[in-house]
């Protein structure tokens, strides 16, 4: 569905309810595997909601509410059922990423640079941790693009990197090059690991938790 570029509708098909969701494709490892049956059937446009600009971001489900980023530079929990607004947190950069869900607070990077921790319940901020800024993939002559010789930033890197939470650890990516393990309670770095270029997310890729990470 395309609309105007200052209005991009969240829509919620009608249909039996999945399994909630915490985290992009559901759990540590994304796998996108569920216990239950999705719905074999959809009965049309049960709501929509408006943002500001595109949602890249996939919604996460938990406790009734749904969890989005948009690239309008916000964070909105909306309620499942209705599409009622329960709160808005602004960043000062878009935000096409997933955020997670656990422990009470949902946890999102924006291309603000920094990586959030709010009240899943009232939208407040708990805590912000910087990294060194986002940047999109770029290389010389990328998808064969011309001149060769010439460095070109990737069309297709639209996502920033979904966050991890597992054993009050959160793990996220940055376009600063480095893979960042958080405190889930404070935001305090625990360690970071220098990859060497951008880490971001797929449209078809999932992270793997090591069973060290564990």
């Amino acid at each position: 569905m395309r609309t105007s570029a200052s209005c991009v509708p969240l829509i919620l098909l009608a249909a039996q309810l999945c399994p909630a969701q915490w985290m992009f494709r559901g759990d540590p490892a994304h796998s996108g595997i569920y216990p239950e049956p999705g719905p074999r059937q959809f009965h049309g446009i049960k709501w929509k909601f408006a943002t500001g600009n595109r949602v890249a971001s996939s919604p996460v489900w938990h406790e009734d509410t749904l969890y989005f980023g948009s690239d309008d530079g916000s964070v909105y929990a909306v309620d499942a059922a209705g599409g009622r607004q329960k709160w808005r947190f602004v960043t000062r950069g878009p935000v096409p990423a997933t955020p997670a869900v656990s422990g009470g607070l949902v946890y999102f990077p924006s291309y603000d640079g920094m990586i959030y921790a709010v009240d899943a319940r009232t939208g407040k901020l708990r805590w912000k941790t910087a990294t060194g800024g986002e940047r999109r993939f770029e290389a010389k002559g990328l998808h064969g693009m011309a001149p060769k010789n010439q460095t070109f930033a990737d069309p297709y890197d639209v996502f920033l990197s979904s966050p991890v939470v597992v054993n009050e650890s959160v793990y996220v990516g940055s376009g600063d090059g480095n893979l960042y393990a958080l405190d889930a309670a404070s935001g305090n770095v625990r360690w970071k690991f220098p990859t060497g270029d951008v880490v971001g997310s797929l449209e078809r890729s999932c992270w793997h938790v090591p069973e060290r990470l564990q």
